[in-house]
């Protein structure tokens, strides 16, 4: 769990986080989105790192700023709880649902104010 964002659950803060990779994910009806990876996120108001990795979907603000490996973006995002592990039917296999448990994490969601702070060239 990510304690230091469970302290400020809730609230809409400024963030700071270094572009790792692109991704892909299925979406509500199938489709494949793209999504970001960013690692080190620190909250700005506190200089403390709050998670080591988050991923984000790829909003047309990131898509703006053509992110490269190694760049530095700052964003707003408010802090929100959310259920995370294995959903499915799977109910013959208790391994599988041993290793993914269901239990409460939290995110940053809605980003904006998107701006690159440094570019790594």
């Amino acid at each position: 769990m990510r304690q230091e964002l469970k302290l400020i659950d809730g609230l809409r803060k400024q963030f700071t986080g270094t572009f790792v990779r692109y991704g892909k994910k299925t979406g509500f009806k199938g489709y494949p989105l793209t999504t970001i990876l960013l690692s080190n996120v620190v909250c700005t108001a506190s200089s403390k790192i709050n998670c080591d990795h988050l991923w984000f979907n790829l909003t047309k603000e990131f898509d703006n700023i053509k992110l490269v490996e190694g760049d530095t973006v700052m964003f707003d995002a408010r802090v929100k709880e959310y259920t995370k592990g294995y959903k499915g039917h799977r109910y013959d296999d208790d391994d599988y649902m041993n290793e993914h448990p269901i239990e409460s994490d939290y995110k940053l969601s809605h980003p904006t104010k998107i701006k690159l702070i440094k570019r790594i060239k």
